[in-house]
């Protein structure tokens, strides 16, 4: 692989990576509501799904799957509903203030949950695998191995992505102080839960072409 390829990929992803999303938000609001260790573990299910819809677009599956009227809407209508649930479930929330208590303990049952969360909104907008579909092309050299290529491509994203997501959690982190006093937690909510309707409705009007 040559040096100057791999670098013009470095910068498609960190643009791509550095941009927040749904995974972003989500993982702000684990870190704000339930610890960074939270955060974590929401963090590694998007990447999880993330890394799953690239492997499929470098195999070519991602072309089916993106060519696919049925299966485009069935992940779009699945994601921006999930989004949906989030936000509602945020506005409902009748937290005055955050009491949190950061357990790392790997047996909390809640990391499952987290990272379930995670792995389902990472893995439910349906412009990741059109965009990662139009996007390695341009990068894979067919005359090259190519399992060497996918393991340098996957290793680039995943260290991005997972590096953003717990930088822009670790900013949550430190707003926790902000938080705590009371009343400033439905602010967060209503913030939040606004964020996530918006994003499912916005995912929810989306098309191929519109990608």
């Amino acid at each position: 692989m040559i040096i100057e390829v791999w670098i013009y990929y470095v910068i498609a992803i960190l643009v791509l990576t550095a941009s927040p999303g749904p995974s972003v938000f989500l993982c702000i609001t684990k870190s704000v509501t339930e610890g960074f260790s939270a955060s974590i573990y929401t963090a590694l299910g998007s990447l999880t799904a993330i890394v799953g819809i690239l492997t499929l677009s470098f195999t070519g599956l991602g072309l089916v799957i993106a060519s696919s009227e049925f299966a485009f809407n069935l992940i779009k209508w699945a994601g921006a509903a999930y989004l949906i649930y989030l936000g509602v479930k945020a506005l409902l929330s009748k937290n005055n203030s955050f009491s949190i208590k950061d357990s790392t303990n790997s047996n909390n049952p809640n990391n499952l949950s987290n990272f379930l969360s995670g792995f389902i909104v990472g893995a439910s907008n349906p412009k990741a695998i059109i965009f990662f579909t139009a996007l390695f092309p341009q990068f894979i050299n067919p005359l090259q191995p190519l399992l060497f290529q996918y393991l340098i491509f996957v290793s680039t994203f995943a260290t991005l992505e997972l590096l953003w997501l717990l930088t822009y959690a670790y900013l949550g982190l430190r707003s926790r102080l902000w938080l705590s006093t009371k009343g400033r937690a439905q602010v967060f909510n209503k913030l939040t839960g606004g964020i996530f309707i918006s994003a499912g409705l916005l995912l929810s009007s989306s098309t191929k072409t519109s990608v």
